[in-house]
């Protein structure tokens, strides 16, 4: 039975404290669309992409009007670019990033994901000409996002990868340069990367998933600050008690939008990815979460305690919600998309060194930081390597999408726009890691992945 303050509850926390579906993604497998010809490749992808989405956009929007939720974002993700295409020069995958954008555009949907590779071992032949194309596809594509996976937990790190990332990031924010690099903010490095996970820039369709399948992304800080905010100066045991209900709540929204959709459109249901993925607008911040949990500013000593409190409940609270949890799961913590760390930014309570620290026990890891745009290709891949080696040690997803703004120093801000927002530019170590870098081949796995 409908309980009528559950409802007025919900109401409340749309109108007033930023609830939403972040984004709801269909993932579309391409592996039926191989063929050796370049022409008739780009053509089947075309076809399937547009015949499989045709319908999620309008389905979207009709489920916003019949329960009144927010859908922020229709989003799709594809196989990995790089084993449907592998046979592609880079010029080939580039027109076929174009493909996926105008098939993504002629949808009406937000962002697609998949222009991926995954080379934690080594790189096929089209996994290292995709790379290579990641430029200039970031560049002449406004809706096309590409990730990279370097790492894994069994496989240990591909250095060489790791270093190449760093040089191709650069070369992106060069090219985007008239738009304060926004190409980078289409480009995430992996470690562990999930094979269902709905946000980007890291969606793909993983190989083992089915052709067509709908995965949810949750959202609601605004909702979690002032659960925390009402219940006031408790324990920690009631501070948790209460981020689990709360997170329950929220979940079973995403796990109705999900089955919902789902069931209009004809194909499975997947995951409801549990994050909390704040935005630049006021009320729907991770860090205004910490802030009133007792820290003045998220960037202070605590910062990482309470944000563990936080990922842990919050896990704990939505996996009682849904039958099925997937992608990430966590909280995020993006600094161009929250209005609390970009405060925190700008003041220098939030530093590279906490923010890294503090991906031990998020969700994800460093996401959306802009750094000055002279930073040196090899600091940028010891930045990746750092956060990948959490990653890799932890057993958990990490990622890095680092910003190298062309032009623009420390002290200075770039503007994204949308949901991808504004940034201060963070200030790094001057020391160099190049020799290091520079050693090439891989980090061996950890002895805790010889499991079998």
């Amino acid at each position: 039975m409908l309980n009528t303050q559950d409802i007025l509850e919900t109401v409340r926390m749309i109108r007033e404290e930023n609830l939403d579906i972040r984004t709801v993604t269909m993932g579309i497998s391409l592996f039926d669309c191989i063929s050796d010809d370049p022409s008739r490749l780009e053509a089947k992808i075309y076809d399937k992409i547009t015949n499989s989405a045709r319908n999620l956009v309008r389905v979207c929007e009709e489920l916003e009007k019949t329960y009144g939720i927010p859908i922020v974002n229709k989003r799709i993700s594809v196989t990995p670019i790089s084993y449907v295409g592998s046979g592609l020069s880079e010029s080939g995958f580039v027109r076929l990033a174009k493909v996926l954008d105008r098939a993504a555009k002629d949808l009406g949907v937000n962002f697609i994901g998949g222009y991926s590779a995954h080379v934690q071992k080594g790189a096929i032949k089209g996994a290292s000409a995709l790379i290579e194309s990641i430029p200039e596809a970031m560049t002449e594509t406004e809706r096309v996002c590409s990730s990279i996976n370097v790492a894994t937990t069994k496989a240990g790190i591909n250095m060489d990868a790791v270093k190449r990332m760093g040089e191709i990031i650069k070369d992106t924010a060069y090219m985007t340069r008239d738009r304060d690099s926004i190409g980078c903010a289409k480009l995430v490095v992996f470690a562990n990367i999930p094979e269902d996970n709905p946000f980007m820039a890291g969606a793909v369709h993983g190989i083992g998933e089915p052709d067509t399948v709908i995965n949810v992304g949750v959202s609601g800080p605004g909702v979690v600050a002032a659960a925390i905010k009402e219940v006031g100066q408790c324990d920690f045991s009631v501070l948790a008690e209460t981020v689990k209900k709360i997170a329950f709540k929220i979940t079973r929204v995403g796990q109705l939008i999900a089955s919902e959709a789902a069931s209009r459109l004809g194909v499975p249901y997947g995951i409801v990815d549990l994050s909390l993925a704040p935005t630049p607008a006021a009320g729907d911040s991770v860090a205004e979460i910490l802030e009133n949990m007792g820290l003045e500013c998220a960037g202070t000593h605590g910062t990482t305690a309470a944000l563990a409190l936080l990922n842990d409940a919050v896990k704990k609270g939505g996996v009682m919600a849904t039958n099925h949890v997937g992608g990430l799961s966590g909280a995020f913590i993006p600094v161009s998309e929250d209005r609390g760390m970009i405060a925190a930014a700008k003041s220098g309570a939030l530093t590279i060194e906490k923010l890294e620290a503090m991906t031990a026990v998020c969700s994800v890891g460093l996401d959306m930081f802009a750094v000055p745009g002279d930073t040196s290709a090899a600091t940028i891949s010891g930045i990746i390597a750092d956060e990948i080696s959490i990653g890799v040690i932890n057993n958990k997803t990490t990622a890095v999408r680092v910003i190298p703004v062309h032009g623009k120093t420390v002290g200075d801000f770039c503007e994204f726009g949308g949901l991808l927002g504004y940034a201060p530019i963070m200030k790094l170590h001057a020391e160099s890691c190049e020799a290091f870098i520079n050693r090439g081949g891989r980090i061996p796995a950890p002895i805790h992945s010889l499991k079998n």
